[in-house]
């Protein structure tokens, strides 16, 4: 996987679904934001970020077909983290039906598509099933159709969770901060000026949302989708004067490292400035994990995430409906109402 995942995910391949994402984008703010006073907006978020990974990994497009998979996920995604208690009504068990229900389907999905690429109907290139379907590993072995159903669940997990946390919560920071969001309104304007009446969004287009990607940093720093992971030690070591023996479990935590006021002065201040120039020091902003196992999702992640910026910011303002909403994680941050908030449309 990590010898196939940076070929589809590197910047040089992402730079040809940057227009495929505008455009979903803008579908979906047309369909499901326009023409409504009030917004849940975590929902929302999911759903535009579960559409761009069907299509791009499985290239599914069509609304009903995605809408098929989309409560089953949110099951499964809610038992991820939970006790592992295997009875007729806990999260865990919930997610274990979703997940086989979504295996069987991703199983027909994969079957059909070998038949389009033997007929020449679908491309080698054209998502990551593809690329899946037609990579070999260093003996020549195809994956099986079960481990690319599994390796795809995964993917399509890893591919929309998180993001949509850092969706909603950009819409939050923004909303409280309307400095910040004049800032990345001029910004995305200037780009959305400049675009002739239905061109989509460009490569260079991105390159220059600068400011928008250092507010969603921040926005990751302090509102990291993944509070941390786990590793092992393999070989014994001393830390901060802690003796740590070789096979133990490790947790590192993105929350308390961004968190840290040696790290970041003023921690709990929303300064999107931490990240200009060289930015922080290595390894002390870490939402995509850090060395050789650094979500290699991370400029997939980014792009997706300026995207949705660029199409919410000229369209609306927003203001929230719960002023002090609190925050559960479950197993990522979320809004507890899933932040409900009034639209107020630019005039044309």
């Amino acid at each position: 996987m990590r010898k196939l995942l940076p070929q589809f995910l590197k910047p040089e391949a992402l730079m040809r679904y940057i227009g495929i994402m505008d455009a979903i984008a803008d579908a979906h703010f047309a369909s499901q934001w326009e023409n409504e006073d009030r917004v849940l907006v975590f929902p929302l978020a999911k759903k535009y970020t579960f559409l761009i990974a069907c299509r791009l990994f499985l290239s599914i497009e069509d609304p009903s077909h995605v809408s098929k998979f989309e409560a089953p996920f949110q099951l499964l995604a809610a038992g991820i983290i939970s006790l592992p208690i295997d009875l007729p009504g806990t999260p865990f068990n919930r997610a274990i039906k979703a997940s086989n229900f979504i295996r069987r389907e991703l199983l027909k999905i994969i079957k059909q598509r070998k038949v389009d690429l033997a007929d020449g109907k679908a491309s080698p290139t054209q998502d990551i099933l593809s690329h899946m379907l037609l990579t070999t590993d260093e003996d020549g072995q195809f994956m099986t159709e079960m481990d690319i159903a599994n390796k795809i669940l995964g993917l399509l997990i890893g591919g929309h969770d998180t993001a949509s946390a850092t969706c909603t919560f950009i819409v939050k920071y923004l909303e409280e901060l309307p400095h910040i969001y004049e800032l990345v309104y001029k910004e995305q304007m200037d780009i959305a000026n400049s675009k002739a009446p239905g061109e989509r969004l460009s490569w260079e287009d991105i390159q220059k949302m600068r400011y928008s990607w250092n507010v969603a940093c921040e926005v990751l720093r302090l509102a990291p989708p993944l509070q941390g992971a786990f590793r092992e030690a393999i070989n014994d070591f001393i830390f901060n004067g802690f003796s740590i023996p070789k096979g133990w479990k490790l947790y590192w935590s993105a929350n308390s490292t961004h968190r840290n006021p040696e790290c970041f002065p003023e921690p709990l201040k929303f300064d999107p400035t931490r990240f200009e120039g060289k930015g922080p020091a290595p390894y002390t902003f870490v939402p995509f994990g850090g060395g050789p196992r650094t979500c290699p999702g991370k400029e997939y992640a980014r792009l997706e995430i300026l995207v949705f910026m660029h199409n919410i910011v000229r369209r609306f303002k927003w203001k929230k409906l719960v002023g002090d909403e609190k925050i559960i994680v479950n197993p990522m941050p979320m809004p507890a109402k899933g932040l409900p908030v009034l639209l107020f449309p630019h005039k044309a």
